[in-house]
């Protein structure tokens, strides 16, 4: 053998692997790049199409209310000579009509105590009808009523009153306070 074919054969040996993990190396960064700019492309569509259906539901599922009173209504009742006490919000003869409930959150101080509070709706012509709601929790809880439930309201189109009532027949303790808040009317 000569220097020529040594020379060679070290080449093939140590300077062809050398090219050919170049070129694959090349080969495999382009590839994985694809893989990558892929990976990133399905994830930015995921990420848009449950943004995009999150905000089509919330739109939809969405209720239109007409908000009664901007802060927490505060029945402070004691019933030493009173038979009730009552927080009245004045509708000015406001149209109802479109509208399919009620919605509001109660709480009681008194953890101990048995209340019961009367939901009065009352309209110009004098019709007047009420709920009970029972067992007032001492923790916030959200109430919905239908206005359908009001059965002795036959026009809806000129309210005068909406009154939230505690009756001394309907509470344990004789003296308490009643928390109602964020009263509003829901289409």
């Amino acid at each position: 053998m000569n220097k020529k074919d040594i020379y060679d054969h070290l080449a093939k040996t140590y300077l062809d692997p050398a090219q050919k993990r170049r070129k694959k190396n090349k080969t495999d960064l382009l590839s994985s790049k694809k893989v990558l700019l892929t990976s990133i492309l399905i994830f930015f569509v995921i990420i848009s199409f449950f943004f995009i259906n999150r905000h089509k539901n919330i739109s939809l599922n969405s209720e239109i209310s007409l908000v009664l009173l901007s802060e927490a209504a505060k029945i402070n009742f004691h019933f030493d000579p009173a038979r009730k006490e009552t927080y009245v919000i004045d509708l000015n003869s406001l149209n109802l009509t479109g509208y399919k409930a009620l919605s509001f959150s109660v709480k009681k101080t008194d953890y101990n105590d048995n209340l019961h509070l009367r939901v009065e709706f009352i309209n110009s012509f004098k019709e007047k009808s009420e709920l009970y709601v029972r067992d007032i929790p001492h923790r916030w809880r959200d109430y919905k009523i239908n206005l359908k439930e009001f059965q002795k309201i036959t026009d809806w189109s000129k309210m005068s009153k909406l009154a939230f009532i505690v009756e001394e027949w309907n509470v344990g303790e004789k003296k308490g306070v009643v928390y109602i808040d964020e009263i509003k009317l829901i289409k």
